[in-house]
């Protein structure tokens, strides 16, 4: 199910809500976790019921190792909470502490957590990349492996990655008291399941257990759907509207059609764009929704293409994914500890398997590749030069400048991540350098006029989106998410944009969502879904 549908948003949300609301006047809280499960579950099995037992499983397996796994750590490291400064990474006094004596102990836990992960990337394996490797192996051998056809659970990267999170800081810090239900909303809970964010445990679950849960707040439920209209405006309206752009000069690339350097640079703008919108929109309606039922998610988005630097964008763009990969891989690898030149090849490893994880093909991992290599660059450089740009140092022009330098090179990498084939990618990346020539007119650019006027649009959302506050800024005075990690603190408030339920921001808001609503007949997929 859609959060951009009319069947979530005249049926599932307000029934959901309503039943909410029900069963928390009777005051039971493990009746309100249970209701959401339900709930969460019909939600998944709206797309294919068929999986609903393949999550259910992963769920109780993880729960059942997970308690295994941290049963014999000490009492101190049970007692530790809430978030470190530099992530849920194993501390000093939270390391598992035994005697000879227990030794065996660990070394059977140990065993069991390699176990308990491996059976999730074996999971995740299989369903999203057994293709892609068989087809691999076929092309190096000429070999003519076949496999059954396979339908990619959805979500299934999402609860993986926030399961295996939780597996690792089960064995490093201790076992958590945390019932069979309580864990099955932390991982099913509908606003978070399909597309993020990938929550940790500590946030999340002290939140499901504390004893308010159940009982829905007027302001939670004003600040969850002010955030959420926000959300579909920007999914529909804006990310749809400037899509129809894009696969015509993809696809016309593919197909080996020389492009003009403005359809070429058109199209890779217009997708960068969507991807924007799209992924925005989507960050702010799980964490509207989350709020409407009294859950403060993590932030997942930040004006990403505000960023004045590469290592900046990764602060910004899918934090959870970039927090996940730096504690649970990056840092595992041996991250900044064993010099700079280890440093440089964990950092490209951990940015391979960030675009792995991404798609099954060439491209994400190819995508993957030109971010690391533009960490190492940046990083690089901030080690000789010791010069950190960023919105609260330098000059303006020599932040823009570096905003500017930033989007391009972001622009870059999104015609590879988008691209069905890296011939597509260079078709069009040929055509934005001018290796083609600089005409301006060709076949392609009368299909593009045909749509619309695709590049005042594109202008347009450009300056929305370097000119104006993001959400989070726009609705700081209520702390619509978790800032796990500081991103917002250290950034200037919306100032005469801070939202308020007032009047005129509820005809505003009433408007915005009136319009999407009028182009709910046009459902689209999030573009994260497929991830």
């Amino acid at each position: 199910m859609l959060f951009n549908s009319n069947a979530f948003v005249f049926a599932f949300l307000p029934l959901c809500l309503v039943g909410f609301y029900v069963v928390g006047k009777i005051n039971k809280r493990p009746l309100s976790v249970l209701y959401l499960i339900v709930a969460s579950l019909f939600f998944y099995a709206w797309w294919d019921p068929r999986y609903v037992a393949l999550l259910a499983l992963s769920i109780f397996v993880n729960y059942v190792v997970g308690r295994r796994v941290g049963r014999d750590a000490p009492v101190e490291a049970r007692l530790q909470a809430g978030l470190r400064k530099e992530g849920f990474g194993p501390s000093q006094r939270g390391q598992r502490s035994r005697s000879a004596a227990g030794a065996w102990s660990e070394q059977r836990d140990k065993k069991i957590l390699l176990l308990g992960i491996a059976v999730n990337l074996g999971l995740l394996g299989y369903f999203k990349y057994a293709n892609f490797f068989v087809g691999n192996v076929n092309a190096a051998t000429g070999a003519d492996f076949t496999l059954a056809p396979i339908v990619l659970p959805i979500a299934i990267s999402f609860f993986t990655f926030q399961q295996i999170a939780y597996l690792m800081d089960s064995y490093r810090h201790g076992g958590h008291e945390y019932s069979l239900l309580d864990y099955t909303l932390f991982v099913s809970f509908f606003p978070q399941l399909i597309a993020g964010p990938i929550v940790h445990h500590s946030e999340i679950l002290p939140q499901l257990m504390s004893k308010s849960f159940g009982r829905i707040k007027a302001i939670d439920l004003a600040v969850g759907l002010s955030i959420f209209s926000i959300g579909l405006f920007k999914k529909v309206i804006l990310a749809d509207s400037v899509a129809v752009y894009v696969s015509p000069v993809f696809l016309a690339a593919g197909a080996g059609t020389d492009l003009t350097m403005m359809d070429a640079w058109v199209g890779a703008l217009a997708f960068t764009l969507q991807l924007y919108f799209d992924f925005s929109g989507y960050a702010d309606m799980a964490i509207g929704l989350g709020r409407m039922f009294g859950i403060r998610l993590p932030l997942n988005f930040y004006s990403p293409y505000k960023a004045t630097s590469i290592i900046d964008f990764w602060r910004r763009w899918h934090i959870t994914l970039s927090r996940f990969l730096r504690i649970y891989l990056y840092i595992p690898l041996g991250g900044n500890r064993k010099g700079p030149r280890r440093r440089y090849f964990y950092l490209m490893v951990t940015m391979l398997l960030g675009g792995l994880w991404h798609g099954a093909g060439w491209t994400f991992i190819i995508w993957g590749g030109l971010h690391g290599a533009f960490l190492v660059i940046n990083h690089s450089w901030r080690a000789r030069t010791g010069w950190h740009n960023d919105e609260r140092t330098g000059s303006l022009p020599i932040r823009w400048a570096s905003r500017v330098v930033t989007f391009a090179a972001v622009v870059v990498a999104w015609v590879v991540f988008r691209a069905e084939s890296m011939s597509e990618a260079w078709g069009v990346l040929r055509a934005m350098a001018g290796l083609d020539g600089v005409q301006t007119e060709g076949q392609l650019t009368a299909v593009l006029d045909g749509a619309g006027e695709p590049i005042a649009l594109i202008l347009a959302l450009i300056m929305v989106v370097w000119c104006t506050p993001n959400t989070y800024e726009i609705m700081s005075r209520y702390r619509p998410a978790l800032d796990s990690f500081g991103i917002a603190s250290a950034q200037r408030s919306a100032r005469g944009l801070l939202w308020r339920p007032t009047v005129i921001w509820a005809l505003a808001l009433g408007i915005a969502t009136a319009l999407s609503i009028g182009f709910l007949a046009r459902t689209t997929a999030f573009l994260y879904y497929r991830f």
